[in-house]
């Protein structure tokens, strides 16, 4: 993919897809119910058609129209031996999530995925399903291909070593079929988009603080889900609303959940301009306008709690520490090494492709902002990692002609049309 540099302004309002995590768990909770889940705005991206793949493969009949997916849910024992490996292809959050799910069934199943899944450590799920009672085995000790055999659950009180909302929602998920109370201690709040599904859809989840205490219930109920679009999306048009001069940008019905609102506000501590408008609640799911303009931005430093709230838009985040002005600091986010690509190493080798100053840390880098040359066009690597080619795609807008980034098809994962989109704002095209 090329993209051309020297933009002279962004201006216009978008819509961005569906949340990704939102997407998934209103397949996987609407296959769980009794009856009919509507879901609106679902994000036909290829993570989320992989969950709809697998779910298929278990038995349950979903329909796909224009715009809207139907999920005729057979119930919390509904689901049936699959004939073939489930695969996840290129989704941590499908076979995370699948796991604790398939845990409590009557029946075994295998899931696997790509080279880049086959890659991706699963113990740390693992870990606390067996102390459920899941009989869990994979590759090496824990990488998949990842056998389950169905077994008798049974809850636990389990203090999580490091905040992921995926290795959470997947005990959350295997709560469902355990014999008395689950307890989750999160030494820091993550997305808590499971949570608060799980509740729309009757399930017994009690929450105080970073202490979450599920109880099996005897069915979940079918909803209705409008799944608010992603913020993790938003963020790639957020940036370059800030950093491409002349340029005003709407982003209409993006999710503000609080536990995924850290890009917002590092950025705003970073001076952007950003306005929150329009608030509302949708589907139990706060939702938002988004309006930036161009802004003069300072580096800060980012640690601790805020970054499982903006974990998935470090890549993002790292272009706008390299237009701001003086030096930005990330600590804390080791969770980068084991994504899709080493994000730490990935978007590190992007932005020093174009000239900008990043150094690596073992749990972040160092981003040396506004490199004196300014940036100038290269050809990168997305490393088929789908938040790295968006977030080169920006940088490249404010580079001195053109940039190649290789492997763009990636970005197809979470937002099919990204490019049109953007394009679509550009006042020089």
């Amino acid at each position: 993919m090329q993209i051309k540099g020297d933009c002279k302004g962004l201006y216009g309002s978008v819509v961005v897809p569906g949340d990704k995590s939102i997407s998934h768990r209103a397949i996987m909770l609407g296959a769980l119910a009794d009856g009919d889940t509507v879901v609106y705005n679902f994000l036909r991206g290829q993570d989320c058609l992989s969950t709809i793949s697998c779910f298929r493969k278990l038995g349950i009949d979903i329909e796909e129209f224009d715009e809207r997916i139907v999920v005729h849910g057979k119930g919390l024992k509904g689901l049936r031996k699959p004939e073939d490996i489930l695969y996840v292809g290129n989704s941590g959050t499908t076979i995370r999530i699948m796991m604790g799910i398939l845990s409590g069934q009557t029946f075994d199943c295998v899931l696997d995925g790509d080279d880049s899944i086959r890659k991706r450590p699963m113990d740390r799920v693992i870990k606390p399903l067996r102390q459920m009672g899941a009989v869990i085995d994979g590759r090496d000790g824990g990488f998949p291909p990842i056998t389950v055999k169905g077994s008798v659950l049974k809850g636990i009180n389990y203090q999580m070593p490091i905040a992921s909302a995926q290795v959470k929602s997947s005990i959350l998920m295997a709560s469902l079929y355990a014999e008395g109370e689950t307890v989750i201690y999160e030494p820091v709040k993550s997305r808590d988009h499971t949570e608060i599904m799980l509740s729309y859809f009757g399930g017994d989840v009690t929450i105080s603080g970073n202490i979450i205490v599920s109880r099996p219930v005897n069915r979940l109920q079918p909803q209705i889900v409008d799944v608010a679009g992603d913020i993790s999306s938003a963020a790639y048009f957020i940036v370059a609303g800030l950093i491409v001069p002349d340029s005003e940008i709407l982003i209409k019905g993006v999710g503000v959940n609080p536990t995924r609102t850290g890009i917002i506000d590092a950025l705003l501590n970073m001076g952007a301009d950003i306005e929150i408008i329009n608030k509302r609640i949708v589907s139990s799911e706060p939702v938002a306008d988004i309006r930036v303009r161009t802004s003069c931005l300072h580096g800060i430093t980012i640690s601790g709690d805020i970054i499982p709230r903006m974990i998935d838009e470090i890549p993002i985040f790292c272009v706008a520490a390299a237009m701001a002005e003086g030096i930005t600091v990330i600590k804390d986010a080791s969770e980068l090494r084991v994504k899709e690509s080493d994000r730490i190493y990935t978007i590190s080798r992007g932005l020093r492709a174009l000239g900008a100053d990043v150094r690596e840390t073992h749990d972040g880098m160092v981003i040396y902002g506004r490199p004196q040359n300014g940036f100038n066009a290269s050809t990168v690597k997305s490393f088929k990692d789908h938040r790295v080619a968006m977030s080169m795609a920006i940088a490249a807008l404010v580079a001195k002609g053109e940039t190649t980034i290789e492997d763009f098809e990636c970005v197809d994962i979470s937002f099919p049309g990204f490019i049109e989109i953007l394009n679509g704002i550009r006042r020089d095209i």
